[in-house]
C-alpha cells in the first residue's frame, strides 16, 4: 500500500433547519405520518410553480460566508434529470454551472499541524423521498414527506489524503453549520449526510486513479472505517494488476465492507439544463453585508477562547466545542465555577456517564442542569466534600439531577475539614501503630500512605486529605 496515496473528496449533504420546504410552504418537520407534508409542488404535479425559499438561501450564504467561500450575487437553477420512485416530478431542482457559493476552505487539525481543505462549492437542491422496501412483504412503499426539504451540498476539492482526515474535516463542517444555526445536526434523521469520492494513485503522481463513490454515510465513525476499507479494498484490486471500477458503493456498517450498487454517474449523464419555472437567484450587496456582521462565534473561535479559559490542551478542548450543546452548557458551568474544574468533569464524569447509561451526548437530555454541576464543583472546591466522594456519588447525581449539596446532607457525606477534629484522628492513628510511625521516622516514607488510608478508614472516608497529609507530616516527624 506504501505505493499508492489516497485522494478523498466529500460530498456533505446538508439540511436546511427552515419551518418549511425549499419551493412550497409544505412543512419540514420529522415523523410526521407518511405523505402528508405534501402539496402539488412537492409531488411534481404538472403546472405547479416552484417558488424560493428566502430562508434557505440566506442560510446556504452563510455556510458560504463561513467557509470561506464567494458568494455569488447572481445564481441559478437547475433541473437534474433522472427517475427513482422517491423523486415525483423526474428530477431534481438543483445549481450546475452557478451555484450560490464557489471557491472556499476549511481548516482542520492533523497530526502535521493546519491544514485548508478546499471547498469547490456549494450549492442549493431540493431532497428527494424516501423509500421504504419490504422483503417479508415483497412490496416497497414511498414516502414523500422528505421531497422538497431545503439542502446545501458542500462539495470538497480532493484534498484529503488519509481517512483520519476526511473524519476531521467531516466534524469541522458539523460543528460549523449547527453552530450557524442553519441544520439540527441530526445524523440519525438524516440531516447531515456525507457521500465520499475515494481512489488511488501513485504516490507522488499528479495522476488521479479511478474513483469509487460511498454513498449516505451517517456518523463520523462509519465515514472514516468505510473509506478505510475502500482505500484496502482497491490497493488489493491494484496489487493484483486489476482496475478499479468507477461505480456507486454502499458501506454495510454491520459487515464493515462496501458492496456495489450501480455504475457511477457524471454530470453529462443527468442532462442538466436551466429550470424554466425559478428565476435566478440574486443577493443584494447589503443583505451579504449584513449576513457577514451577523455571523456568530463559530467553533474556531470558541476552541481559542476556551483554552484560554481553562488552559487545558487543545484535543480536550475539542471535546467541548465540537457538539453546540455541550459548549453552551459548558459556558453555563464555567460562569458559576472554575472553567478548567468544569472542563474536567464534563470530560470525564459526564462522558463516562453517558458511555455506561446509553444517554445522548446531548445535554436536553441531561437530568443534571449546569448549575447542579457547578455547584458540585464548588463543594469539592470549598473542601465541603473530597475530590474522591463526588467520584463515587457523580452517577447518582447525574441520573437523578437532585441538588449536591442536599443529596451530601442527606446521606451524611459532608467532609470533614473541622483540624481539632482531624488532629486528634490521626494522634489515634499514629499512637495506634508505633513500629510503623518508626519506620516511617527513619526514612521509609512511602508509610505515610498507610497512615492516611487508616485515617479515611476512620473517618469513614469522609477526612480532608490535605488536611490529613498535613497533620501526619506534622505528627510523624
Amino acid at each position: 500500500m506504501s505505493r499508492y496515496e489516497a485522494v478523498i473528496g466529500l460530498e456533505v449533504h446538508v439540511q436546511l433547519a427552515t419551518a418549511s420546504k425549499l419551493f412550497c410552504a409544505c412543512s419540514t418537520a420529522f415523523g410526521c405520518p407518511p405523505n402528508t407534508n405534501v402539496c402539488e409542488v412537492c409531488l411534481g404535479m404538472p403546472g405547479a410553480l416552484p417558488t424560493i425559499n428566502r430562508q434557505a438561501v440566506r442560510y446556504a450564504a452563510l455556510v458560504g460566508l463561513a467557509t470561506n467561500c464567494a458568494v455569488n450575487s447572481y445564481s441559478v437553477f437547475a433541473r437534474k434529470n433522472y427517475f427513482y420512485p422517491d423523486l415525483p416530478a423526474g428530477y431534481q431542482i438543483s445549481q450546475f454551472e452557478l451555484p450560490i457559493c464557489e471557491h472556499g476552505f476549511l481548516p482542520i487539525q492533523t497530526e502535521d499541524g493546519e491544514k485548508h481543505i478546499g471547498i469547490t462549492r456549494i450549492h442549493m437542491e431540493n431532497d428527494a423521498g424516501k423509500n421504504m422496501h419490504s422483503q417479508a412483504e415483497n412490496v416497497s412503499f414511498v414516502d414523500l414527506n422528505r421531497a422538497g426539504t431545503p439542502l446545501v451540498e458542500i462539495v470538497s476539492e480532493p484534498d484529503m489524503r488519509s481517512p483520519a482526515e476526511a473524519a476531521a474535516y467531516l466534524k469541522a463542517l458539523y460543528g460549523l453549520v449547527t453552530y450557524l444555526g442553519v441544520c439540527d445536526g441530526n445524523m440519525e434523521e438524516g440531516s447531515f449526510r456525507c457521500d465520499a469520492n475515494v481512489s488511488l494513485r501513485v504516490a507522488g503522481s499528479a495522476e488521479l486513479g479511478t474513483r469509487t463513490e460511498l454513498k449516505n454515510l451517517n456518523s463520523f465513525r462509519n465515514v472514516q472505517r468505510a473509506i478505510e476499507y475502500e482505500i484496502e479494498r482497491q490497493g488489493d484490486i491494484l496489487a493484483e494488476g486489476g482496475l478499479v471500477r468507477q461505480e456507486t458503493r454502499l458501506y454495510d456498517a454491520a459487515k464493515n465492507v462496501t458492496l456495489a450498487m450501480r455504475g457511477k454517474e457524471d454530470a453529462q449523464d443527468y442532462r442538466y439544463f436551466p429550470d424554466p419555472d425559478l428565476l435566478p437567484v440574486c443577493i443584494d450587496e447589503n443583505d451579504l453585508t449584513a449576513w457577514r456582521n451577523g455571523l456568530p462565534e463559530l467553533p474556531r473561535e470558541r476552541l481559542a477562547r476556551f483554552q484560554a479559559m481553562t488552559k487545558l490542551p487543545e484535543t480536550d478542548i475539542e471535546v467541548l466545542v465540537h457538539n453546540i450543546g455541550i459548549a453552551d452548557y459548558f459556558e453555563a458551568v464555567a460562569a458559576a465555577t472554575s472553567a478548567r474544574q468544569a472542563a474536567g468533569y464534563l470530560i470525564g464524569p459526564v462522558l463516562r456517564e453517558c458511555r455506561a447509561r446509553d444517554i445522548p451526548v446531548d445535554p436536553r437530555c441531561w437530568k443534571m442542569k449546569p448549575e447542579s454541576l457547578a455547584e458540585l464543583v464548588d463543594m469539592v472546591d470549598k473542601g465541603e466534600i473530597s475530590a474522591k466522594m463526588a467520584h463515587d456519588v457523580f452517577g447518582e447525581l447525574f441520573e437523578s439531577g437532585v441538588s449536591p449539596a442536599a443529596f451530601v446532607r442527606e446521606k451524611g457525606l459532608g467532609q470533614i475539614s473541622d483540624a481539632d477534629a482531624l488532629e486528634e484522628v490521626t494522634a489515634s492513628v499514629v499512637d495506634a501503630h508505633p513500629k510503623e510511625a518508626a519506620a516511617y521516622r527513619e526514612g521509609k516514607t512511602k508509610l505515610m500512605s498507610f497512615f492516611v488510608g487508616q485515617v479515611m478508614r476512620a473517618t469513614k472516608g469522609k477526612a480532608n486529605p490535605a488536611m490529613v497529609n498535613d497533620l501526619l507530616e506534622k505528627k510523624l516527624r
